[in-house]
């Protein structure tokens, strides 16, 4: 995939810059420089190989260290929601703001 300028005139009409010739250029390079890096990785047969948890894992062994899920803080609902305006069953209540 090569993009052209006028898709990297889009692209930036898209995201409302308004980039000079010459940054056109610049990005128009890198962009294309990353696309051929993707085009690269995708060539790369990865079938019958099983997903990595860590990265660190292809070269040694690791074990994630994860902690226990468990409470740590009291639960202090009632006196975090005194100072909130409106609150019901528990719940902050806010205005809409989609119609």
């Amino acid at each position: 995939m090569s993009l052209t300028s006028s898709d990297i005139a889009r692209i930036a009409n898209l995201a409302r810059l308004e980039l000079a010739p010459a940054e056109t250029a610049r990005l128009q390079t890198q962009m294309n420089d990353f696309f051929s890096i993707v085009e690269a990785m995708r060539a790369v047969d990865t079938s019958g190989l099983e997903p990595l948890a860590h990265p660190v894992a292809a070269v040694q062994n690791i074990e994630l260290r994860l902690r226990d899920d468990a409470v740590s803080e009291p639960n202090q609902r009632e006196a975090n929601q005194k100072s909130a305006p409106a609150v019901e069953r528990g719940l902050f209540l806010v205005p809409k703001v989609i119609e």
